[in-house]
């Protein structure tokens, strides 16, 4: 009975979602519906067999995330503000933050009227830094990781539970810390 509640449900969210953005799903993929906030004109675009259980929030309208074939996204949050791509094959664990941007502007008067812009339902972007996030195919994110704006996973990299990054990832290289640094290469017989 919970697994046609959830489906019922599901099916409710995505008729929703797909009233204020564009939603493209790839086959055989399970997505938590409920857990995705579209904004006007942006778009979610999911390959097939992919387990995405994350909360997806569009901050504002025009934005895209584009999560390729075969990924796992744990329990997480992708909070987007311009622009978020995952490759194929990825693997993003629980309680993982993605973010492209800076949510608030950094100097004071520009952000004093933030809270009571949020409460009219209203939120000025003009003066908020964002760079897209991309993270390439077999990237394996372990739990706990925070992923700033402009940030590139390279192919096949490790990025450690806990860690922040803050800056590029180059491909299949372990990265560890706060901030996140280089801990080794992965040699191409571990590949």
């Amino acid at each position: 009975m919970k697994k046609i509640i959830v489906f019922f449900l599901n099916r409710v969210a995505s008729k929703r979602l797909a009233k204020s953005g564009t939603l493209i799903c790839g086959n055989d993929s399970k997505i938590e519906f409920r857990k995705i906030k579209f904004s006007n004109h942006s778009t979610l675009e999911i390959g097939n067999e992919c387990c995405i259980d994350a909360a997806i929030t569009f901050e504002r309208p025009n934005v895209n995330i584009k999560i390729g074939n075969r990924v796992f996204i744990g329990s997480s949050s992708l909070i987007s503000a311009s622009n978020i791509a995952i490759g194929d094959d990825v693997l993003i664990s629980w309680g993982c933050s993605i973010v492209d941007h800076n949510s608030h502007a950094i100097n004071w008067s520009l952000r004093k009227n933030d809270v009571l812009a949020w409460r009219q339902g209203k939120k000025d972007w003009t003066h908020v830094q964002s760079k897209p996030i991309k993270i390439q195919h077999k990237a394996w994110i372990g739990f706990n990781v925070i992923i700033l704006k402009g940030v590139t996973i390279g192919e096949g990299a490790i990025v450690g539970a806990g860690s922040v990054v803050t800056t590029d990832v180059a491909p299949y290289t372990i990265v560890a810390g706060n901030p996140a640094r280089l801990i080794r290469e992965i040699p191409a017989d571990e590949r």
